[in-house]
């Protein structure tokens, strides 16, 4: 069986040979199986968003390789890996077009990848799926399908970016600190909407998060990062067991250094 994605030593330098050069992505490597749900964590540089990007393909990594389930996305250019691929991002406004409907962004979603036509409008086939998608998010938007998105608070959006993003069943989910700019509560929402589609759809996903608890709770799998690699992957019943002091005292143990990510510290 194929692996979900294999990043195979990727590395990438920003503003290279010149006095900010920076090593984003040092050797980098990983597999995951499919189905894993990664939770991502790191201080503040440690490449964990970057690494988002390098898989996105928001510019070309300097070596290395990117497979997808077998294929292999290293040279593809970023709109050819959208088919493999769901993203959301931190800000609510990413990933929706605030002026169109619900509805509207979700047919976007559903028909991505297709054969653009001529053919305008939403067909009953479609607005029942998407009536019956919205429902299971419990935020009553099955009621509000001709809401304009940009009209939805902060969490609601990112819960219909979420729908929007899995409405494909992707090879790999990305989440880039998707509730970060959430009040807890709402957080916590969307973070439960978040375990909801990747268990129903079986979606691998990656989830990269500054809050230490959120990382531990979900998900099967935690990575740290830390200038441009990994330096600690834990699983199953060892990662259900971690405590915040424990991922604290590892990083120390592993990169030398005291953490020093005050956000993440007082999350």
């Amino acid at each position: 069986m194929n692996k979900a994605l294999v990043l195979k030593d990727i590395h990438k330098v920003f503003n290279k040979g010149t006095v900010n050069e920076k090593v984003a992505l040092n050797g980098l490597s990983i597999e995951l199986d499919p189905g894993d749900f990664v939770t991502i964590i790191g201080g503040n540089g440690a490449g964990k968003s970057t690494m988002l990007n390098a898989i996105a393909g928001v510019w070309p990594v300097d070596s290395g390789q990117i497979i997808v389930n077998g294929e292999d996305i290293t040279s593809l250019p970023e709109h050819k890996r959208a088919m493999y691929l769901g993203r959301v991002f931190q800000d609510p406004m990413t990933g929706t077009a605030a002026t169109m409907d619900i509805e509207e962004n979700m047919a976007l979603a559903y028909r991505r990848g297709r054969k653009r036509t001529l053919k305008r409008g939403l067909t009953k086939e479609e607005r029942d799926l998407f009536k019956e998608k919205l429902a299971t998010l419990d935020l009553g938007l099955e009621e509000r399908m001709t809401t304009k998105v940009g009209l939805l608070s902060g969490g609601q959006r990112q819960a219909v970016t979420l729908l929007m993003a899995s409405l494909k069943k992707p090879e790999l989910l990305l989440l880039d600190e998707h509730t970060a700019a959430l009040d807890p509560k709402t957080a916590a929402k969307v973070l439960e909407i978040s375990d909801q589609i990747i268990n129903e759809y079986h979606l691998t996903a990656m989830m990269v998060t500054h809050n230490m608890k959120d990382a531990i709770v979900h998900g099967n799998r935690l990575i740290m990062m830390n200038e441009g690699r990994i330096i600690y992957d834990v699983r199953g019943e060892e990662k259900k067991n971690l405590h915040v002091k424990d991922l604290l005292t590892k990083f120390e143990e592993v990169s030398g250094t005291e953490f020093a990510n005050d956000r993440m510290m007082l999350s």
